[in-house]
């Protein structure tokens, strides 16, 4: 291989009249840098993306949920201290769902109340401890002696309300009165509002303890499902399959957060992927301009390749003359586009100069670099470039050398 990459080397430094084939090599040289840098950026922030609403979807669901099919039920006890006997399990507690109706001063919404136990369930808001949690969601000694209640940042703009003012809850359930049938009512004060990032439980999410929300639903003693936490995040399917074995002679089902958020994660993977497809054709239109620049060579070096041949040189030491070169270009591309798309994303992560505006759930791009998506991308630029060098090398190693040094 040593006189194959001597002659390979010498073949970089063109002549004046090779000129225009040297400025084609920088292209492709460039190109593949390019295209390389692209895809390491983009699909570091397609990964920042995922993992950052991974991060704030788990900020306040469970890992799993085990709901009954009958709906709310009672008697949990045995079950959550079964599942907590799990060595895969960190933590579980009850939580009660429910829809409800909040009325101020300023504005009728609707929400959605979520029934916690803080002492247990402190990784469910984002911002609380559990002793910050159990003191605001506690009855207050107050006049009013009212319980409190955590709303969402934007649901709390929206009906205009701010800590220590008082709301009134109305369930779907109802009883009969004198003036007919009306539904049930609890006042509350509000103790805090919290910010997951997403609009969609900023807008319409409200906590309030347990008890309170079984006296506001009529369900006293009962949980709409038990909260699962687990230390692997990425293990929730065999854990849940763990879980329901052991609860086999229940009429028991379970949720994991990645069927719960499929659709989300789905389309995240999906736009991962096509980003990928289409960012690698930049690579790919790179590797022509390799096989141009390599095809223009074996038609520029007919002589040197008919003398090669005359001295004893081989079919295969003619191809790998070419081979070579076409690699060094590509290698060389792909780790400068490599270097750089690193540099793009250490900057992008420790400066924030990217500010997008409110519309996106994000203040700035997110950025997670993978090892092993580097790798990849690296590995398949390579690939591509090789690829890109067997036809040149085949036609030059073909060639006969009475006819080259005849017409050459």
């Amino acid at each position: 291989m040593a006189v194959e990459l001597f002659i390979a080397r010498r073949y970089f430094k063109a002549k004046r009249k090779e000129g225009f084939i040297s400025l084609i090599t920088f292209l492709s040289v460039a190109g593949v840098m390019v295209g390389v840098m692209a895809l390491v950026v983009v699909i570091a922030v397609m990964n920042g993306a995922e993992t950052e609403f991974r991060r704030r979807i788990l900020g306040l669901e469970p890992h799993i949920l085990l709901m009954n099919y009958n709906g709310t039920y009672g008697n949990y006890q045995p079950i959550l201290q079964e599942i907590q006997t799990n060595s895969l399990v960190r933590d579980a507690s009850p939580v009660l769902f429910a829809q409800a109706m909040i009325r101020t001063r300023h504005a009728l919404s609707g929400v959605m109340v979520r029934g916690i136990i803080p002492e247990s369930s402190a990784s469910m808001i984002k911002g609380f401890d559990a002793d910050t949690l159990a003191d605001a969601l506690s009855v207050h000694d107050t006049a009013d002696n009212l319980p409190g209640i955590i709303l969402g940042k934007e649901l709390a703009v929206s009906v205009g309300v701010m800590p220590g003012d008082k709301i009134v809850l109305m369930s779907t359930r109802s009883f009969i009165s004198p003036i007919g049938q009306i539904p049930a009512m609890k006042r509350f004060v509000v103790q805090g509002t919290f910010s997951s990032g997403m609009s969609e439980y900023d807008g319409m999410l409200a906590y309030v303890h347990l008890d309170q929300a079984q006296m506001l639903t009529g369900d006293k003693k009962k949980i709409s499902a038990i909260g699962i936490w687990v230390d692997d995040i990425f293990k929730v399917k065999e854990i849940r399959k763990q879980v329901i074995g052991d609860l086999e002679h229940h009429p028991f089902y379970a949720r994991d957060w990645m069927e719960i958020n499929q659709s989300l994660f789905s389309a995240l993977k999906l736009e991962k992927t096509a980003m990928f497809v289409i960012l690698t054709l930049i690579i790919l239109v790179a590797a022509f301009n390799i096989a141009s620049a390599l095809i223009m060579m074996v038609m520029e070096k007919t002589r040197d390749i008919a003398v090669l041949k005359a001295m004893g040189a081989t079919h295969r030491v003619i191809g790998r003359i070419f081979i070579l070169k076409g690699l060094v270009i590509g290698i060389l591309g792909t780790v400068l586009g490599t270097l750089s798309g690193v540099v793009v994303c250490w900057l992008l992560k420790r400066y924030d100069f990217i500010q997008l505006p409110k519309a996106y759930p994000f203040s700035t791009l997110p950025v997670q670099l993978d090892p092993l998506d580097v790798l990849m991308i690296s590995v398949s630029a390579v690939v591509i470039c090789f690829v890109s060098t067997l036809y040149p090398s085949y036609k030059a190693s073909k060639m006969d050398p009475l006819e080259a040094i005849r017409y050459g």
